[in-house]
């Protein structure tokens, strides 16, 4: 059976939104855990922002990295899509947490899901998530849209951290358990 993984770029308060965190280097160690990603990955699960922002500029990228995340299947949860244009893709139909389920029984490599976060927080909700991904940015934002719904207790098993030489930390965790 497939795994569900939710990959975020998070700062220490919270938020993940990519535009207000704190600014840092891209370093070798952030590639390396990407590259990990890419290489555990059978699939994307993406909300239609996410799609739309992905589909705008991944085909425009060289080398191999781009080649091997262009080529992954892409699921996409939306309601106001009718096509999609950055192929290999499928709309996803019915319900998210029912189609997830079904998704997860295939073949193929885990199945991540990038930023999304409306999709990742309604996965997380059902149960559906089997591990969560963090690069927490060294810095608090204050505001903005949290990965983890506000007023919601979400437990966590920490995996695996891994401190990089730029200030950002690599995170693992399992969900729903204490």
């Amino acid at each position: 059976m497939r795994k569900l993984i939710v990959t975020e770029f998070i700062s220490v308060d919270g938020i993940a939104e990519v535009e207000k965190l704190p600014g840092v280097t891209w370093n070798d160690e952030m590639q390396r855990f990407k590259e990990d990603e890419l290489a555990d990955s059978g699939a994307m699960l993406l909300g239609r922002t996410t799609y739309d922002i992905f589909a705008g500029s991944w085909p425009e990228e060289t080398g191999d990295f781009a080649e091997r995340f262009n080529a992954l299947p892409k699921y996409v949860a939306s309601m106001s899509l009718k096509t999609l244009d950055w192929k290999p893709a499928e709309l996803l139909t019915g319900a998210l947490p029912d189609a997830v389920r079904e998704l997860k029984q295939g073949s193929g490599g885990n199945i991540y899901v990038h930023g999304s976060l409306s999709i990742a927080q309604q996965l997380l909700s059902h149960g559906l998530v089997d591990r969560i991904r963090l690069l927490s940015y060294p810095g608090a934002v204050g505001q903005g849209k949290p990965l983890f719904p506000p007023g919601e207790k979400v437990p966590l098993a920490l995996i695996s951290t891994t401190p990089f030489s730029n200030g950002v930390v690599a995170l693992e965790y399992a969900p729903g358990k204490a």
